[in-house]
């Protein structure tokens, strides 16, 4: 009897389970443009929390219950397309998607102008958008260096020796510039030198750019403006990427990407990146290294558990950095000492991200960031050990009310800041609540105004107010003015954003107490686009006027043997207009290219009454970047001309006497690369040089290379070096004088591989 029952149950079960899969179909099908299969496109069934990417030849395939379902077929700059399709049992479905390259840029969808997702068509805010394929067309190692691309936006080395940086937006130093993670400030502070270091390409899905102060949103340092890297959501990822690296220079970089279904709750993706360069070299003959060494590693899980159209990830990052750069007979022995020059970084960060949609009927987003940075570093003798964490926690409530679109939130960075110098007497804590409310009022599908204000309180400050505001009229359907004008703030750590104050080269003094930076910007921007035939072309044009109170800069001039911090006894403006060109042809070609003329300056009021100006030390006057492209379709091959142009720049003397120039020649670095794409094969090959004017600064950057702990020097009761016959131009030992890369010509060669269901 029980044989029998068991034999029942046993009967049912299977039946059961053949029912279920009978109540099921298929959905396959393929997405190309015209120049053939479109890799990571992402395809989403509207409503639900299902979607993939395409694979390496543009198909896809999903196994979808019994239903009628809209099928969205997207990628970055090209049209979206929705497809109304009925799953039938046990049924394969075909659904194939056409996008089309004319109408790049039209539907792309941006969060960092107004902290949630718009049409960049549509945002009042002007926000650039770069995709991981466009940083393809020159691959880098690092994040920080992939930006170089990129019109007003510059990566600055701020050091020979340990060629640590940061980034310049429009001119700008880099404490100026937020650098967010999924629109979360995790990349901050100390960390702003190292951050965009070591994130995998693996998981950038596209980076987005937006320049002008946006405190109003985003709070303290948002005074230039900020970049946003948005990274894959796995359900979009492809199953497993590889992308692996190395170039003449023996340099090797590996990016891993790994996609798994953990159970029918979560999905996760797991990027590595690892990067190795330990050949020291030394092609200026200056007896230090051209380029630092480095062993990094980096890794990054992001889960998914959205359902429902309900959003819900969890993230986290670490990443280890073991750096040097100095003499070339410097070993790990000689870390700390005073007989061998060496600048030894060893740096350890975690990261904990977090986005949550509550469960309410309302959209309530509640956003959190949790992450710890600890440095250990030597600059010669002289220590700097220092560590970070930082909170973030901000709720958000986005709701609409007829014309008016409003996202109110309430925001809290609380941040924990150690480190050895004399500045930091006792670990600082600093929290710094905020309150902001934004509304967007559509008065009709011309004319969109957003009215923003901010409130944020610092317990040595007080209360900071930032009142934004932006104005976009759609003229025809492809061109639009936009109008934007605010205000930012920044709260100033020296020690975590100046490399200059570390390195032992120079004394430290603070003048007073230092206030908080506010800027007061007004950005006018224009946008038209053509659509001929097959072929697209646009232009992006702004102008814009910043005005600072408050502003610190580093004075490297009073005293060459000090940098000087204080107040601005005055103001600093920065104002320039820019041009962006888009063009995708018919033909196979493709350029996207951009020029900057940047007029910064600081007009001080000097003891006597008189209004001095100048331009800050390393703040270019002109910038252009271009990436040429032409796909040869049918032996598979694309070619790639990167490169970008710089005028000339002040750069920080030593004095009078310092035989070195004050200002930077144009300068230039280019690029060229062949990809070998093969159509339906997961793979490609690529390869190219790097640097092809070999490009370097000049053989005496460092200044006193031969005697880096400045022994030789002899010093006036003032503290100050005097000339001798051993050191006529009365210099000491300072690796800051650098606007480029020392790094010259190197061939590179690459292999990419993914794979998706």
């Amino acid at each position: 009897m029980q044989k029998t029952l068991a034999t029942v149950f046993s009967l049912v079960c299977l039946l059961s389970a053949v029912g279920t899969l009978a109540q099921k179909g298929k959905i396959v099908g393929r997405v190309i443009s015209y120049d053939g299969p479109i890799p990571q496109a992402n395809i989403i069934v509207k409503g639900t929390s299902i979607g993939v990417a395409t694979g390496v030849d543009g198909t896809y395939s999903l196994a979808m219950a019994v239903g009628n379902y809209e099928i969205e077929g997207s990628f970055i700059g090209m049209a979206t397309q929705t497809q109304n399709i009925e799953v039938k049992a046990g049924e394969t479905t075909i659904v194939n998607f056409f996008l089309s390259e004319s109408s790049s840029g039209l539907n792309e969808v941006v969060v960092s102008g107004t902290m949630k997702e718009v049409s960049r068509s549509e945002s009042p805010v002007p926000v650039e958008v770069y995709t991981a394929k466009f940083f393809e067309k020159n691959p880098t190692p690092s994040l920080f260096e992939a930006l170089q691309n990129i019109n007003g936006v510059r990566p600055q080395l701020n050091c020979n020796v340990c060629n640590t940086g940061d980034i310049h937006i429009n001119g700008l130093e880099g404490p100026y510039t937020q650098v967010l993670i999924d629109g979360m400030p995790i990349v901050s502070g100390l960390s702003t030198v190292y951050g965009l270091m070591g994130i995998p390409n693996s998981m950038v899905e596209r980076v987005e750019v937006v320049k002008g102060p946006a405190s109003s949103l985003y709070g303290s340092e948002s005074v230039g403006g900020l970049i946003n890297v948005i990274t894959k959501m796995p359900n979009l990822a492809p199953v497993f990427s590889l992308d692996i690296m190395g170039t003449t220079w023996q340099e090797l970089n590996v990016d891993i990407g790994l996609k798994n279904k953990v159970g029918e709750k979560a999905s996760v993706l797991t990027g590595i990146n690892l990067f190795n360069y330990t050949n020291p070299v030394d092609n200026n003959k200056d007896h230090f290294t051209d380029v630092t060494l480095q062993e990094r590693a980096s890794i990054f899980q992001k889960w998914d558990f959205s359902k429902n159209n309900r959003l819900f990830t969890l993230a986290g990052r670490y990443f280890y950095e073991d750096r040097y750069g100095g003499e070339m007979n410097w070993t790990p022995q000689d870390r700390g000492s005073d007989e061998v020059y060496g600048e030894s970084i060893i740096t350890k960060r975690w990261e904990l991200t977090s986005q949550y949609q509550l469960p309410l009927q309302e959209k309530v987003m509640f956003w959190l960031s949790l992450n710890g940075h600890h440095q250990n570093s030597y600059y010669g003798d002289v220590p700097y050990f220092a560590n970070q964490k930082i909170f973030f926690g901000q709720l958000t409530w986005d709701k609409e009310i007829q014309k008016h679109a409003l996202l109110s939130g309430v925001a809290l960075r609380f941040t924990h800041y150690n480190d050895n110098t004399p500045a930091t007497a006792l670990p600082a804590n600093t929290p710094l609540p905020g309150v902001f409310v934004q509304d967007e009022i559509s008065f009709s599908k011309k004319h969109l105004l957003l009215l923003g204000i901010r409130y944020d309180y610092h317990r040595e400050h007080g209360g900071i107010f930032t009142p934004r505001m932006a104005y976009k009229w759609s003229l025809k359907k492809n061109s639009s003015i936009r109008i934007n004008a605010g205000s930012g703030f920044r709260v100033v750590n020296l020690f975590t954003e100046e490399h200059a104050a570390l390195t032992g080269a120079r004394e430290v003094e603070v003048i007073e107490e230092l206030s908080p930076e506010r800027s007061y910007n007004i950005n006018l921007n224009y946008l038209k686009k053509w659509f001929l035939g097959k072929a697209y072309v646009s232009i992006d044009g702004s102008a814009w006027y910043t005005y600072f109170t408050n502003q610190i800069l580093p004075d490297y001039d009073t005293n060459p043997n000090k940098i000087i911090y204080d107040n601005l006894n005055g103001s600093a403006v920065s104002r320039g207009i820019s041009l962006n060109l888009e063009a995708v042809l018919q033909s196979g070609i493709s350029l996207r290219a951009g020029a900057s003329y940047l007029d910064i300056y600081t007009a001080e009021v000097n003891e006597s009454g008189e209004t001095i100006t100048k331009r800050p030390v390393l703040a270019e006057e002109w910038t252009a970047t271009w990436a040429l492209s032409y796909h040869w379709k049918k032996l598979d091959l694309s070619f790639d001309y990167t490169g970008n142009l710089y005028g000339p720049m002040r750069l920080p003397l030593l004095g009078e006497l310092d035989p070195r120039d004050e200002y930077s020649p144009w300068w230039s670095i280019q690029n060229i690369q062949t990809t070998w794409a093969p159509k339906g094969k997961k793979w490609e090959l690529y390869g190219g040089v790097k640097n092809l004017l070999n490009l370097t600064p000049p053989a005496n950057s460092i200044a006193r290379a031969n005697d880096p702990f400045d022994k030789n020097v002899v010093f006036d009761v003032d503290g100050n070096p005097v000339s001798t016959p051993d050191n006529p131009y009365a210099l000491t030992f300072d690796p800051g004088y650098v606007y480029a890369p020392n790094q010259g010509i190197r061939g590179y060669i690459g292999f990419r591989y993914r794979f998706s269901n």
